[in-house]
């Protein structure tokens, strides 16, 4: 997914692609928390060294005729003609980002005919008559038809024609002439283990920046990785749980120990997990306590009979 989207970025970079289109246009395809929308947020800070240069519009909030409106703004003589439209106005206040329609199979349609003057020309006209261009913009958007064909295609091990799969999905959904408009489509699999251990190594590094903030310093081992992904791994949802997993089995266990006292400034908190869950310990301190949060809960709940 990656090197297709940067093929994209580097026709534009060398003035090889349409110079009357956006930067680029891709559609995401595959199943919930694979990472398409992290993609996404990823390009917006790479490419325009922002994180705040991501304009996000969730379309199953399109789903209305009268939507259209929302975009770009409502006709004159209507209730809001004053304030704009959601994209357009967006795209003005920040003319060189990524412009990302989330579940763009949700939008009505006609909403996808002012997608496709943005594809074909551009630049949108919005309702009070002003052109706003999109050709320093990268268009994403992101999908989950075909999910059911990827999922099938990868518990079978078998990955020969899964695009061909999804883009018939694709192609009996959305008009011939949206689709011949677009870049690119780039299917996401969905995540193996590995990659889900990756995504928790990069979650509890920000928590370990955090810990340094406070002179203190967090190390997890390989058991506690492999714990964490364990309790974080959803087939359904991808590495959606894996946040609420490490909010559950390390953050709020930490919280309580901090603030017991059991660790203090210049100490190394040293996280492990057995089978009874994550364990922390300050390593020749020999202090080493499990804590359960479920447990906790369910003391809590007794408390309160």
């Amino acid at each position: 997914a990656v090197t297709s989207v940067g093929g994209g970025v580097q026709r534009s970079g060398a003035d090889l692609a349409d110079p009357n289109g956006p930067v680029a246009s891709f559609m995401f395809l595959g199943p919930t928390g694979v990472g398409k929308t992290e993609l996404a947020k990823a390009l917006a800070s790479y490419l325009f060294n922002s994180d705040t240069a991501l304009v996000r519009l969730d379309m199953s909030e399109y789903m209305e005729k009268h939507s259209v409106a929302r975009l770009i703004g409502a006709p004159p003589g209507y209730v809001g003609y004053d304030e704009g439209g959601m994209l357009t106005d967006a795209v003005r206040q920040k003319p060189y980002s990524v412009v990302l329609f989330d579940e763009i199979e949700k939008a009505h349609v006609d909403v996808f005919n002012v997608l496709l003057q943005l594809l074909d020309e551009g630049h949108v006209t919005d309702t009070q008559g002003r052109n706003v261009s999109f050709r320093n913009c990268l268009i994403i958007m992101t999908s989950n038809l075909g999910s059911d064909e990827i999922s099938y295609a990868n518990k079978r091990r078998n990955k020969v024609n899964v695009k061909d799969a999804v883009m018939q999905h694709v192609r009996s959904h959305f008009r011939p002439e949206f689709v011949n408009r677009l870049d690119e489509f780039i299917v996401f699999e969905p995540l193996t283990h590995a990659q889900i251990e990756e995504i928790v190594q990069l979650q509890t590094k920000k928590l370990s920046q955090r810990i340094d903030t406070q002179r203190m310093n967090l190390s997890l081992d390989r058991s506690a990785i492999e714990h964490l992904a364990r309790q974080g791994y959803d087939p359904a949802y991808g590495a959606r749980p894996v946040r609420r997993a490490i909010q559950r089995e390390l953050i709020q266990p930490l919280a309580n120990a901090m603030l017991r006292g059991v660790f203090n400034e210049d100490d190394t908190i040293l996280v492990t997990a057995d089978r009874q869950g994550i364990c922390l310990s300050n390593g020749p301190k020999i202090v080493r306590e499990v804590y359960d949060i479920h447990a906790q809960d369910s003391e809590d709940e007794s408390a309160n009979l």
